[in-house]
C-alpha cells in the first residue's frame, strides 16, 4: 500500500488485493471513476451484511430504483444511521450545501444564489491533465464549467428537500487555484434578515454536528487543510447576505465524509478517525 499512499510508510504493512471477497467484509468503499460503481451493482449480488459508500456521481440523484442515500451528514444523519448505502456527496456540493442549508430550512432561499468557489488541483482527480500540471496550474487562474457544473443538481435536490418552494437559479462559477487543496466559497443572495438572527439560525442548525461550525471571522483555508471541518461566516451588506464556506476537498469533501457516514452506519462515535488538526498550525 505504501507504493501508493507513501505518507503510510512505518504505519501498515497491508497489501492491496485483486480478490473480491465480499462475504469477509462489512463495508465496500467505491473509491473508482464515475459510471463504475453502477456497473459493479449490476453486475453482482452483495451479500446482505454489507454495507456501501459509493464517492462517484453515480447514485447521488433520487430515482426509483435508487437505493442510496444521500451521505451529508448535517443534512441527512438520521437517514445515514439505518442506510445499508450511501452516495457521498461531491466536494463543491459539500461547501455549497453547507453554506446554504440553515436558510433552506428556514425558507429563506427567496432569489438567485450566486457562487464563486475555488479549488485546488487535487480536485481534478488523480489522473493527470493539462490544467492539472504543474507548469499550467502554478501562477495560474481559470474558471471552468460556469453555470453547468454537475454538482448543481445535487445541490438543488438537497435545497428542495428542506425548501420545496426553491426553484431559483444557482449561478455558480467554479474556479481553478494554483494550490492543491482546498474549497473557498462565497455564495451571496438576497436576504432582510438581520446578522444576529442569521447567527442564531445557523448556530442552531449546527449545534449538534460535530465538524462544521461557525467563525468568528472570516475563514481561510489554512484552518481546514488536513481536517474534516467545515467553517463557515455570514455577514450582511445591506439586503445581501455573504455566506463564506470553506473546506479541504480531500477531506470534508470527499474521504473524511466517507469515514463520517461510515462511523454514523455503524453506530460508531462519529468523530472516530477524524480528529484532525489543520497542517499549518
Amino acid at each position: 500500500m505504501t507504493d501508493v499512499h507513501g505518507g503510510l510508510y512505518g504505519e501498515t504493512d497491508l497489501s492491496f488485493t485483486g480478490e473480491l471477497l465480499l462475504d469477509d467484509i462489512d463495508l465496500l468503499f467505491f473509491c473508482t471513476a464515475h459510471g463504475d460503481t453502477r456497473k459493479f451493482m449490476e453486475a453482482h449480488t452483495l451479500p446482505e451484511q454489507l454495507k456501501v459508500i459509493d464517492l462517484s456521481t453515480d447514485y447521488r440523484l433520487k430515482a426509483d430504483d435508487n437505493p442510496f442515500v444521500y451521505g451529508l451528514p448535517e443534512l441527512n444523519r438520521r437517514q445515514i444511521c439505518q442506510a445499508r448505502y450511501i452516495a457521498n456527496p461531491g466536494c463543491f456540493a459539500t461547501c455549497i450545501q453547507l453554506a446554504v442549508l440553515p436558510l433552506a430550512k428556514h425558507l429563506l432561499l427567496n432569489s438567485e444564489l450566486h457562487v464563486h468557489a475555488i479549488t485546488g488541483s487535487t480536485g481534478a482527480g488523480v489522473k493527470p491533465s493539462a490544467t492539472s500540471h504543474f507548469s499550467w496550474r502554478n501562477d495560474n487562474i481559470s474558471i471552468y464549467k460556469p453555470f453547468t457544473h454537475q454538482h448543481l443538481a445535487e445541490i438543488g435536490q438537497s435545497l428542495n428537500q428542506l425548501q420545496n418552494s426553491f426553484g431559483s437559479p444557482i449561478n455558480f462559477i467554479p474556479v481553478r487555484g494554483n494550490f492543491s487543496r482546498g474549497i473557498f466559497a462565497t455564495v451571496y443572495l438576497d436576504c432582510k434578515v438581520g446578522l444576529d438572527e442569521i447567527n442564531r439560525i445557523y448556530e442552531a442548525y449546527y449545534s449538534d454536528h460535530s465538524f462544521t461550525f461557525l467563525a468568528d471571522k472570516s475563514p481561510d483555508l489554512k484552518q481546514v487543510v488536513n481536517t474534516n471541518k467545515c467553517l463557515l461566516y455570514p455577514e450582511k451588506h445591506g439586503d445581501k447576505l455573504l455566506v463564506t464556506s470553506v473546506i479541504d476537498n480531500l477531506l470534508k469533501g470527499a474521504s473524511g465524509q466517507a469515514v463520517h457516514n461510515m462511523n454514523l452506519m455503524f453506530g460508531l462515535e462519529e468523530r472516530t478517525g477524524l480528529f484532525l488538526k489543520a497542517g499549518a498550525f
